[in-house]
């Protein structure tokens, strides 16, 4: 079961506004979430003092609602609070995320879910990134783009067909040659490469270092770029990689820039590759992680680089959880 949130102000405190604006605000909650009569459970309404003329649930009753139970309830004066409001919660059986619906003034409630909202986590190998921004979309319903994992994917593009990767007229050709996209499914991405799902081949050492390689190429950093922003522009979603804040979106509100020593984001790379069978000397992935590092900051094509405005988070001695807190405090803040 999920809860599907909702709000949307009245004009005037009158039975014909209050039917009409319930109406409206149910029944785009029911065709955003693809609800039908049998799958919703309960509506449940809250409304602000200045609302006496009809009870949002025996509006709902009017509008067709007749199936689920239905409960409303008075809200207390609060000073400063949107005047004239009606809250919903609706309890559906979906397994979807579902899609909440802010209408007319109430949209100033709830920013983060009325307009598109990019978050661009920036940062070195290892620093965290993926982990965090995984919790960040799901904590707050939205999608999360891997943007490596599309640089991952010309590189295994490249290695397929036996190109060396620093050669930039080579790669073109592969590039060229090549469909790289993306899908999700309940939420997590998929990364295709000619229609082939290779989220998991593209997760080796071998792929990560001519993944640096590859980025390094105008070519393809213009081409990734691009098709990043064609989703950031579609959809709210949180962005990670190493120029999001400077490149890719130079003009999203919300930027961050993850850090780590060198060891610290070596120990964590060696755990997840045990965790897949990938082993590995402690040494030998601490060289690979600096090895990264310099490529990545000595590039010529948008290097790593923290934005001027992105708040830096050193994680070395945060847990996750700590990390995720600290940042969506961060997004709160200015939604």
């Amino acid at each position: 079961m999920k809860a599907i949130r909702g709000a949307t102000t009245v004009e005037q405190d009158t039975a014909e506004n209050i039917k009409e604006s319930v109406k409206t605000l149910l029944l785009t909650i029911k065709k955003e979430n693809g609800l039908s009569e049998g799958n919703i459970v309960c509506i449940m309404f809250s409304n602000t003092s200045d609302l006496h003329s009809f009870y949002p649930a025996k509006a709902a009753r009017e509008a067709g609602f007749f199936s689920c139970a239905l409960y409303s309830s008075l809200e207390p004066d609060i000073s400063g609070g949107l005047k004239k409001c009606i809250r919903v919660m609706v309890l559906a059986e979906i397994e979807k995320a579902p899609k909440h619906i802010y209408l007319n003034g109430a949209v100033n409630l709830r920013k983060d879910l009325t307009k598109k909202l990019n978050i661009a986590i920036d940062g070195p190998a290892g620093s965290g990134k993926s982990t965090i921004s995984k919790i960040i979309a799901s904590k707050l319903d939205i999608l999360y783009l891997d943007t490596g994992a599309m640089y991952r994917t010309v590189a295994l593009a490249c290695v397929r067909s036996r190109v060396d990767c620093s050669d930039v007229a080579s790669v073109k050709k592969v590039l060229d040659s090549s469909q790289i996209s993306v899908k999700y499914e309940n939420g997590m991405q998929k990364t295709l490469l000619n229609g082939e799902d290779v989220s998991d081949k593209i997760r080796t050492p071998e792929i990560s270092m001519l993944a640096s390689t590859v980025s390094a190429h105008e070519c393809v950093r213009t081409a990734m770029a691009n098709l990043q922003r064609e989703i950031a522009a579609a959809n709210s979603c949180v962005l990670d990689g190493r120029d999001i804040g400077t490149n890719v979106l130079p003009n999203a509100e919300h930027k961050f820039f993850l850090t780590a020593s060198a060891e610290v984001r070596a120990e964590r790379r060696k755990k997840e590759n045990d965790a897949k069978g990938i082993i590995q000397p402690i040494c030998e992935v601490l060289c690979e992680i600096k090895q990264r590092d310099e490529q990545d900051r000595t590039r010529k094509i948008a290097p790593l680089v923290k934005a001027d405005d992105a708040i830096e988070v050193d994680t070395s001695d945060l847990s996750i959880d700590e990390v995720a807190a600290l940042i969506l405090g961060k997004v709160q803040e200015k939604v």
